[in-house]
C-alpha cells in the first residue's frame, strides 16, 4: 500500500508506492535529493529515519553497521513499511544542481603524474552546469555504458570541469584518453551526480581524508571553501603510496602556507628510498586516528577506494565521530567496456 513521506523540517511530502523506491518516489516528483549509483554502493542517498520503518530491497552495503544502528539508509534501497519521516539534506529547489546530459568537448589532457592524466572539458556556455565542490559526473559512452569521475575543479563562469584520471592496469577508458582520444573530442556527460559537499557547518572543524585521486573532489571543495574565505579549521590528510603519488603535493602545501586555517598532512604506506621521506607513514586513517583520538565534535569527509572509506568510518567511529558527520564518495570497481574488451577499472 501507498506511504506518505515526510521530509524534516520543511513542509515536504509525498507519496511512495508499494514495490517503489523511496528515492525513485522523490526523483519522480522532481524533488533534489542527491543521488549517485542507485545501486546502494556510493551512499549518495543517504538519509536517517526520524520516524517510521523501511526494508532495504538489497544489501545497502555502502552502509557499515554503526550506521544502520543509528538509523541511516539508502533512499535508492529503502522502500516504505509504514509513513516515514526522513532527515535528507536536499539540493538547491531553484532548479540549480539538476541532473542533465550535456556535450563536452575535450580541451586538455595530459598527464601530471606517471599514473594520473587531467583532463578538462569545456561545456556549452548558453547555460551554467550547476554543481556543489566534490560532486562528479558519469561519461555515457557510446555502447550504453558510462564511467563516473569526481570534478576536480569548482564551478566558474567559463563553465569548463577538471578531472584527474588514474590509469590502472585494464582500465579501457583512461588507455583510450591517454592513447587514441583526438584533440577537442566530444564526449557526452551527465550530472552532476552524489552528496560529497561541503556542509554548512562553521562551528565546527573539518577533516578531509583522500586516498590517491579521492584528492580530486576533495581538491574542489578545498579550492572553492579557501577562495570564500572558509574561517574555521580545515585538516587534509592525502595518503599514496610513495611521493610520486602525491601528484599535486606543491598545490597542498602552498595551500597551507597561504592559509592559516588550513592543515595539509601527507602520509605515505610505501616511501621509496629515494623519497628520503621524514613524514608519517602507514594508512591515512590511522593518522587521522592518531592526532585525532576524539573527533566527535567534526566533520569528516572521506574519498578514495572503498577499503579506505569503510576502514576509517570503522576506526573513527571509536573515535567518537557521528555517522551523520561522516560523508564520503567511496570509489567503486566495475567492468566497463572500451569498445570491444572486458577489463575492470576504477570508476571514480
Amino acid at each position: 500500500m501507498p506511504h506518505q513521506v515526510s521530509i524534516a523540517n520543511s513542509d515536504i511530502e509525498f507519496t511512495v508506492e508499494d514495490g517503489e523506491s523511496v528515492l525513485d518516489a522523490a526523483l519522480r516528483l522532481g524533488l533534489p535529493v542527491p543521488y549517485g549509483c542507485k545501486t546502494g554502493g556510493c551512499g549518495a542517498c543517504r538519509a536517517r529515519v526520524i520516524e517510521g520503518r523501511v526494508e532495504h530491497q538489497h544489501d545497502p552495503r555502502a552502509l557499515s553497521a554503526s550506521e544502520r544502528a543509528a538509523g541511516l539508509a539508502l533512499l535508492c534501497q529503502a522502500e516504505a513499511r509504514s509513513d516515514l519521516t526522513v532527515d535528507v539534506q536536499l539540493l538547491a529547489r531553484d532548479g540549480r544542481h539538476k541532473v542533465r546530459s550535456v556535450p563536452a568537448r575535450v580541451d586538455v589532457k595530459e598527464r601530471i603524474s606517471h599514473d594520473v592524466v587531467r583532463m578538462v572539458l569545456q561545456l556549452p556556455k548558453a547555460r551554467a552546469f550547476d554543481f556543489l565542490p566534490g560532486q562528479y559526473v558519469d561519461i555515457l559512452l557510446r555502447d550504453g555504458r558510462r564511467r563516473s569521475f569526481s570534478i576536480a575543479s569548482p564551478p566558474n563562469a567559463d563553465n569548463r570541469i577538471e578531472m584527474q584520471l588514474r590509469h590502472v592496469p585494464g582500465g579501457s577508458f583512461v588507455s583510450y584518453v591517454i592513447n587514441e582520444m583526438p584533440d577537442c573530442a566530444v564526449l557526452r556527460i551527465q550530472g552532476p551526480l552524489g552528496g560529497f559537499y561541503l556542509r554548512e557547518a562553521p562551528e565546527r572543524p573539518a577533516i578531509f581524508i583522500a586516498g590517491g585521486t579521492g584528492f580530486a573532489p576533495i581538491r574542489a571543495m578545498l579550492m572553492d571553501a579557501l577562495a570564500r574565505g572558509e574561517s574555521r579549521p580545515l585538516h587534509l590528510y592525502w595518503g599514496a603510496r610513495a611521493q610520486r603519488d602525491l601528484y599535486e603535493h606543491a598545490l597542498a602545501e602552498r595551500w597551507a602556507s597561504e592559509h592559516p586555517n588550513l592543515h595539509y598532512t601527507p602520509v605515505l604506506s610505501e616511501p621509496a628510498a629515494e623519497d628520503a621521506w621524514t613524514g608519517a607513514t602507514g594508512f591515512v586513517h590511522e593518522q587521522v586516528v592518531r592526532d585525532f583520538p576524539d573527533c566527535s565534535g567534526c566533520d569528516v569527509y572521506l574519498s578514495g577506494p572503498p577499503v579506505l572509506v569503510e576502514s576509517a568510518k570503522r576506526d573513527l567511529a571509536d573515535c567518537g565521530l557521528r555517522p551523520e558527520r561522516t560523508f564520503y564518495d567511496a570509489f567503486e570497481y566495475a567492468f566497463v567496456t572500451w569498445p570491444d574488451d572486458e577489463q575492470p577499472g576504477a570508476s571514480r
